[in-house]
């Protein structure tokens, strides 16, 4: 008896229960070819549709992958890219999407300010002083005809991995920006949802991009209204009024503002949720101007909204550290600390735009954008241009690890130069300009 003969169900959901619990028990192994869809069906005696739908949950949730004549296999899942270090190398990461370390408040100061009362269970989960201040903060980026409730999470990716697990159930569909950041599509992979993706282009996302997914059905849609990872795009106000009268006709499907780089980025905010969404949520880290090892965001959000995300906290964390909370207040509260966050903010935005000059300046024509990174543009694939940069001593990040569907966006490089000097930044302009030509080189020898 072969193992495929094990897997058993009347229903989608049984069908890949059992292929689920075959290969946890390590009797079905990644790469294991399932049997084709009408042999199943026929074994099984079920319909054809529902052994399709059975694949394709298991699809979604990444325990198997199709490869169309190839057929249906256990997935050996890659490893998820993450944003940070490598630290397995001898060369300058200039891919890691961080902020200058020397730019981060010290918090020493400050730490005299968090002296107070313990705090216990049952009390409000949002610090006093923290939530007035947060208050006003939040109030000025959304429309004034909206009600508006607080919440505090353990960062930016906490809060929207909540807010799509209050909303949605496996294998509801996402509207996601493409190229997308890193952990927006980790939370919506891992969380069983299906990705629609949504382009981007020098505004944002895109008016028809948008039109189409909730045309698809989404039911949730994250967006970056400005400094988007990984391409620096920010919403004109045209373009974001355009993106709300759109929404408008879908007043509940949940939109979720990411705007991550919040007091460090050099462009307005302009908002896509317009005053009659039922259902929204802001979201602001700290994470960017503080430090990541913060670990708090703040979200505005519906009434609705807030009192389902809430409950979602219950059951793990419930909130966020009160200690955490209130010396996050006395940093932004001091005049000194919010002084050093404009300041670093022009460091970024300075120092990006002058890296740019110099790659145009050697061909490769780049616009700075607004955020940590900037995102180069590459007249052939990125992964051909890595090795040559590579033996020049520099490590970047390709672009097809941000993409959902737009093969452009492969060719370009993610990369964080701010706090490279002046030398080091020349030498990485030239060092980029030579990859380029080594890689267009090596592939017209491949073509002859």
């Amino acid at each position: 008896m072969t193992l495929h003969t094990e897997i058993a169900g009347a229903t989608a959901a049984e069908i890949a229960e059992s292929v689920r619990e075959l290969r946890d028990r390590g009797m079905l192994l990644p790469g294991e070819a399932l049997p084709p869809v009408r042999t199943l069906a026929e074994r099984l005696g079920v319909n054809r549709n529902t052994v399709m739908a059975a694949y394709r949950h298991l699809a979604q949730a990444g325990f198997v992958s199709s490869n169309g004549r190839g057929g249906t296999r256990i997935a050996d899942p890659d490893p998820i890219a993450q944003e940070g270090y490598s630290p397995d190398t001898v060369l300058r990461d200039v891919g890691t999407g961080n902020p200058d370390p020397d730019l981060i408040p010290d918090p020493s100061a400050a730490l005299t300010a968090m002296v107070g009362r313990p705090v216990l269970y049952g009390e409000p989960v949002i610090d006093r002083d923290l939530e007035r201040w947060a208050g006003d903060w939040m109030r000025d980026a959304v429309d004034p005809a909206l009600d508006l409730r607080l919440t505090v999470t353990s960062g930016a990716s906490d809060a929207i991995e909540r807010l799509l697990a209050q909303a949605l159930t496996r294998d509801d569909a996402v509207a996601l920006e493409d190229p997308c950041f890193l952990s927006s599509m980790n939370i919506v992979r891992l969380g069983g949802y299906r990705t629609v993706p949504v382009p981007v282009d020098a505004e944002g996302m895109t008016v028809a991009g948008l039109r189409t997914a909730l045309e698809a059905g989404v039911r949730a849609v994250v967006c970056t209204p400005r400094a988007q990872n990984p391409t620096g795009a920010s919403l004109s106000a045209e373009r974001a009024l355009a993106l709300r009268e759109v929404l408008a006709q879908h007043p509940y499907v949940l939109v979720i503002e990411d705007d991550h780089f919040s007091m460090l980025s050099s462009r307005p905010h302009h908002s896509v949720i317009g005053p009659a969404h039922r259902r929204w949520a802001l979201v602001r880290s700290v994470s960017k101007f503080l430090g990541p090892d913060m670990c708090l965001a703040l979200t505005a959000s519906d009434p609705a909204t807030a009192e389902r995300l809430a409950m979602r906290l219950s059951p793990g964390t419930t909130w966020v550290s009160h200690l955490l909370q209130r010396l996050t207040y006395a940093l932004v509260a001091d005049a000194e600390v919010t002084a050093g966050i404009r300041a670093a903010a022009s460091h970024y935005a300075e120092r990006n735009a002058a890296f740019a000059g110099r790659l145009t300046a050697k061909g490769l024509e780049t616009d700075a954008g607004d955020g940590l990174s900037i995102w180069v543009p590459l007249p052939v694939s990125a992964r051909a241009v890595m090795p040559h940069l590579m033996r020049r001593g520099w490590l970047a990040r390709p672009g097809d690890e941000f993409v959902l569907a737009d093969d452009v966006a492969a060719r370009h490089l993610r990369m964080t130069v701010h706090d490279l000097d002046d030398d080091e930044a020349e030498r990485l302009a030239a060092d980029v300009a030579a990859a380029v030509e080594a890689a267009r080189a090596a592939r017209g020898m491949i073509e002859r």
